[in-house]
């Protein structure tokens, strides 16, 4: 077997998963078909809930230094909204920043564990066995697998030849995106209400455009295309010229039936696509990519439960069909149409009541996700907030990606599960329960204060003890 587990593609979620697994000593290799990473400059946000991750992996400080800060609020159909008070997170703000820059960064901190990334490789083909999968590569090469992970975006070949269906709607409405030189710049930010349109001052003499096209087309868009959309929408094209970089993106809205078939998996936008409002994509196929890390690994390593691994479908599949509706709801709520409009004034009514507007930036950012893991306290699944503990940080405490007993009672112990979960005895712990079992995603697996209840959950999730 060459490898243990075989990524195709390495955007943000795929390094993020090469690098989850690294930190099992899982072997991983990634394969991207691009030879180059992308050179244009497109501004994504990290949440809040991709933040806490990023800090769980000790990133955040690096990416910090390469983004720009901006509140968590007006994030639902970009209706003006002011920061609920008292997120429940220590990184309560949105960091804007260069994708180039985050998919660089990750796929350095992979590369730095040890994953293999090989460029100018697409896959084209793979049939899988009992034992793994061989995948072949253009030009004939075939390398053997454990596992294969399709993460190689929203026209994803590993998809498509697994079979997976891909269910949802085509595009209606295409978008122009692009960052150019503008021959009349205004005074500041132009933004058409109701529009899908702004013009952005990026810096340098450049600008950020955004516009509606004219209709849905597969072909890249051209500067006459922005001049023209942009007389039509705007009433003058700004004299815009010298494009560094132009897209066009859709609003279609598709989510794979399964995540998983036999030793072939999906994450990030090979499973589920959506419009880009709200920033939800690059930062849902992150926690994918977290979500799944951990439990491959514990699948190659030996030590898995037996439905461990099937529990990456049954918690990540509903979050993205959640992300899909609400995408959904926040496109219609930007449609001129009076019934669409007559809504989203109802709605800016609603979001003035505190509840509504923190239930909106709860769901945008991921923090209020909450996994079912049965009855219990409404801690129970969702993830925990990063403390102050005795020795420093709890995040700091989950950077090698193993689970964390976090006991206030200094009573109870991980035992035989010591090789996979940490321990620590911490009874001034800001905490509201006597102890808890926090899983590498940093979701709360138990809640509780016997040894015995404790273990049975140390088994359901991390296995039979060892020795």
């Amino acid at each position: 077997m060459n490898f243990d587990v075989i990524i195709a593609g390495c955007g943000p979620t795929g390094a993020m998963l090469a690098a989850e697994l690294r930190l099992h000593d899982v072997r991983v290799l990634v394969l991207e078909k691009e030879t180059e990473p992308a050179s244009f400059v497109r501004i994504v946000s990290l949440h809040l809930r991709s933040l806490e991750l990023m800090a769980m992996r000790g990133l955040l400080d690096r990416l910090l230094q390469q983004g720009r800060r901006r509140p968590a609020g007006g994030l639902f159909a970009a209706i003006p909204a002011p920061v609920p008070e008292g997120l429940d997170s220590a990184y309560d703000f949105m960091l804007g920043i260069p994708q180039p820059v985050i998919e660089q960064l990750l796929a350095d901190h992979a590369a730095e564990l040890g994953a293999q990334v090989r460029r100018g490789r697409a896959v084209t083909g793979f049939e899988q066995d009992d034992e793994g999968v061989t995948v072949e590569l253009a030009g004939g090469e075939k390398l053997r697998s454990r596992y294969l992970v399709g993460c190689d975006g929203a026209h994803s070949t590993v998809r498509k030849l697994l079979g997976v269906g891909f269910p949802g709607e085509p595009s209606r409405n295409d978008t122009l995106m692009g960052e150019m030189e503008v021959g009349v710049p205004p005074e500041a930010q132009v933004t058409v209400p109701h529009q899908r349109f702004w013009l952005r001052p990026f810096g340098g003499g450049r600008y950020s455009v955004l516009v509606p096209a004219e209709g849905v087309s597969d072909e890249p868009p051209t500067i006459e295309e922005f001049r023209r959309r942009l007389r039509a929408v705007a009433g003058t094209d700004f004299g815009v010229h010298s494009p560094r970089w132009m897209s066009r993106f859709g609003d279609a809205t598709r989510l794979a039936e399964r995540y998983r078939a036999g030793r072939v998996l999906l994450a990030g936008d090979a499973a589920h696509i959506h419009p880009p409002i709200g920033g939800q994509g690059l930062n849902l196929g992150v926690q994918d990519a977290v979500n799944l890390g951990w439990k491959l690994a514990a699948q190659v390593r030996g030590w898995a439960p037996e439905t461990l691994l099937d529990t990456y479908h049954a918690e990540r599949h509903p979050v993205a069909a959640d992300v899909l509706d609400n995408t959904r709801a926040q496109v219609e709520l930007l449609s001129p149409e009076p019934g669409a409009q007559a809504a989203r004034r109802l709605l800016t009514e609603l979001m003035a009541f505190e509840e509504v507007n923190r239930h909106l930036v709860e769901k945008i950012t991921a923090i209020g996700v909450r996994y079912d893991f049965g009855e219990g306290p409404d801690l129970l699944g969702r993830r925990l907030r990063d403390l102050d503990v005795k020795q420093g940080r709890l995040y700091d405490l989950l950077r090698r990606g193993r689970g964390l007993l976090l006991d206030r009672t200094e009573r109870l112990t991980a035992g035989g599960w010591s090789d996979r979960v940490d321990h620590l005895a911490d009874p001034a712990a800001e905490l509201d329960a006597p102890c808890v079992l926090v899983r590498p995603d940093g979701h709360v697996a138990w809640i509780g204060d016997d040894q015995r209840d404790l273990d049975v959950h140390l088994s359901r999730w991390f296995g039979e003890p060892a020795g």
